[in-house]
């Protein structure tokens, strides 16, 4: 990934204010907060919230404007993940990985695909990580075979988010010529025959992702659906996807963090001990406990904030900053809830005390591909000049 790709990343056309698009995402995370207990509880798909995101046009945020879209980039979805994050992780983590499978398909989707995500008519989602590789989501060990007039995808996906709801999938797949390159994507409609989603999401947290095993058996995509050219799959994936992923997974982590820092000093606040006269806010360990969970999103977020700039400005460091932002944040996100689950005692485990439902969502983003551990390592070949593949 070369300071050139990732200058690539920002589109020039733009369709309505910065605080137009911030109102349509504000109306949504309303829509999502009002939903996200039941969603939780019911481990259900936030269909409301992507409902008011359709009728928003917000499905069509980093979509160009020529399609209808609203010409965004990646520091516009990672903002609208962070505030959905604080209502709801699930209807984040949903919009996360819509528009980083959007972002392929304005990249290299055609015409017509590029104008139904726009108008809020194709929820998109990622279909890389497999069984076989685990969470090196890069080096796919599916296959894709030239038969006939086709191509014959066969794999076993390990987690596809939205994987009942998607109306397509983006593909992974070694490349149908040896030789091409490493990795081929594709288009895949998630009702293809030769497909079978595998139980539904029962997880810890972000319950309503509808995320699920996906088999492929003998799949047939033809010529149309292939997505860039055949073994150009990492390229996409590197220049296209892992930064715009990065910094939606670390914007969710950042939304979780004021969610769970909010829920808890407000608990602290309202809650007292009658025989004393105070409430938990006046213990000065409990205001401690607040305020190093205070600095620890903020710093989470001062980080977010610099890759965008990075990443939008084409910047020397952006790669780096691509890697240090979904760990940095991930693990953020693991001790700020904590600290917020401590201080509010008892209650806090309580689902309607809301921080819980938090706690719960935070622990995904340090072990998703690519995980924290594999990020560190990646961040340590940089610093060492070392290839990273």
């Amino acid at each position: 990934m070369s300071e050139g790709s990732m200058a690539t990343v920002c589109g020039p056309n733009e369709r309505g204010s910065t605080e137009d698009v911030e109102a349509r995402v504000e109306r949504v995370a309303e829509v999502a907060r009002a939903h996200a207990v039941a969603v939780d509880r019911a481990a259900r798909f936030p269909e409301e919230a992507l409902g008011a995101l359709a009728a928003e046009g917000l499905l069509g945020l980093v979509s160009a404007a020529e399609v209808g879209g609203l010409g965004r980039g990646p520091g516009a979805a990672a903002r609208a993940v962070e505030r959905l994050a604080r209502a709801c992780g699930s209807t984040a983590m949903v919009s996360c990985m819509h528009w980083a499978g959007a972002a392929v398909l304005e990249a290299v989707g055609d015409e017509g695909v590029r104008k139904e995500v726009a108008a809020g008519r194709h929820l998109s989602t990622l279909a890389f990580s497999e069984a076989g590789s685990r969470s090196h989501f890069w080096a796919p060990v599916s296959t894709a075979r030239a038969e006939g007039d086709g191509v014959r995808l066969d794999a076993r996906k390990s987690w596809v988010t939205s994987a009942r709801r998607a109306t397509a999938y983006v593909w992974s797949s070694r490349p149908v010529a040896g030789d091409a390159g490493p990795s081929t994507l594709w288009l895949v409609p998630s009702d293809a025959p030769g497909l079978e989603v595998g139980a539904p999401f029962a997880g810890l947290g972000l319950r309503g992702n509808d995320s699920s095993p996906v088999a492929a058996e003998g799949v047939c995509a033809g010529e149309a659906a292939r997505l860039g050219e055949d073994g150009q799959g990492f390229a996409l994936m590197m220049e296209v996807v892992l930064p715009r992923f990065n910094l939606m997974n670390a914007a969710c982590s950042v939304g979780l963090m004021e969610a769970a820092v909010t829920g808890a000093a407000g608990h602290c606040g309202a809650t007292r001990h009658e025989h004393l006269g105070a409430s938990l806010a006046d213990l000065p360990t409990i205001r401690a406990y607040l305020a190093r969970a205070r600095v620890r999103a903020d710093m989470a977020r001062a980080l977010l904030d610099d890759a965008v700039a990075a990443v939008e400005g084409g910047r020397g460091d952006a790669m780096l900053r691509v890697l240090e932002v979904k760990a940095a944040c991930a693990e953020a996100a693991l001790e700020v809830t904590d600290l917020a689950m401590r201080v509010c005692g008892g209650a806090a485990y309580r689902q309607e005390v809301g921080v819980e439902r938090a706690f719960r969502d935070a622990r995904a983003a340090s072990v998703m591909a690519p995980t924290s551990d594999q990020l560190l390592d990646f961040i340590g070949k940089a610093m060492c000049g070392l290839p990273l593949f």
